[in-house]
């Protein structure tokens, strides 16, 4: 939860195009208590579950739209198709992708991908940034969890 909050504190508010978050990891490894954070930490109100049987949700607030979405069901890539992704594809979107390696064929290159496993009485984390907006955001967040503890 709260190196969630911490990605939304860091998220450059001006990001020119839509900016794509991945979340990677086995069952429990904390994929969606981490979109839950990053969630609340935009200002999203009320519970926020996991898309698992709608696949996706779409949350407006006053400045971005978060893209969630939760394709651990998916069974094709073409099955994104339907769910109107493309439409969402665009500035002031933010997108949170549990399990994307379900549609890697078909969806963009994420700005940032994070890897979640749990390992003995902890869980880790591993990022992968597919370019410059990726990294400082992942460094930005990473530097707001170190100050605040």
């Amino acid at each position: 939860m709260a190196f969630g909050a911490a990605l939304a504190r860091a998220r450059a508010p001006a990001h020119a195009g839509p900016l794509l978050l991945y979340l990677s990891g086995e069952l429990g490894a904390g994929k969606t208590t981490l979109a839950r954070g990053l969630l609340a930490g935009l200002g999203v109100a009320g519970p926020v579950r996991s898309p698992s049987y709608a696949l996706v949700e779409v949350h407006r607030l006053a400045s971005l739209t978060v893209v969630h979405a939760d394709l651990y069901r998916l069974l094709d890539a073409d099955e994104l198709g339907p769910l109107g992704l493309r439409e969402l594809y665009a500035p002031a979107h933010l997108w949170v992708i549990e399990w994307p390696e379900r549609a890697l064929a078909v969806l963009p290159e994420p700005d940032l991908h994070l890897e979640l496993s749990i390992a003995v009485g902890s869980h880790r984390l591993r990022a992968i940034a597919a370019g410059p907006s990726g990294r400082e955001w992942f460094a930005a967040a990473v530097e707001l969890v170190r100050v605040s503890h």
